[in-house]
């Protein structure tokens, strides 16, 4: 039988009262209250908030004036499959090339007319182009390449 141990602490003092897998509640100090000290103007860690801003053109005598809005918003990065981006290249042309199965292990029982032609690159089937594109997004494939 395990021995389970709970330690005291100042900021959950409800800890060991808690059946587990419980969260306890949170201190009286920690509550939020509705209104909080930050902002959408104000900075988080030291970090200036970067709010979309009006920047207008050159006054010309046009009654129109051209103005846009600069807005900096991040986008999710995609994430490379890191074993797939040993396994694929892609040609000057901008074909996916992988390396052929069967040259590992177990060569001594191969001819070598056989290791050489599993020696060399083959051409990823297209049908295949769309899930080794979606692991490697930053890949520049050319989908029209034959």
């Amino acid at each position: 039988m395990a021995l389970c141990m709970l330690k005291f602490s100042p900021l959950f003092p409800s800890v060991a009262s808690k059946p587990h897998g419980v969260r306890p509640a949170l201190h009286p100090r920690v509550v939020v209250s509705g209104k909080s000290s930050l902002s959408s103007s104000n900075s988080l860690r030291g970090f200036p908030v970067i709010l979309p801003k009006t920047v207008s053109g050159f006054v010309s005598s046009s009654p129109k004036q051209s103005s846009f809005t600069v807005f900096a918003a991040k986008g999710y990065k995609m994430k490379t499959h890191k074993a797939s981006a040993k396994r694929f290249r892609v040609t000057g042309r901008g074909k996916i090339v992988r390396r052929r199965a069967g040259k590992q292990h177990l060569l001594a029982k191969k001819n070598t007319k056989r290791k050489l032609r599993l020696s060399k690159l083959l051409q990823v089937d297209r049908s295949d182009y769309d899930n080794v594109i979606g692991a490697l997004p930053y890949l520049k494939v050319n989908r029209l390449a034959k």
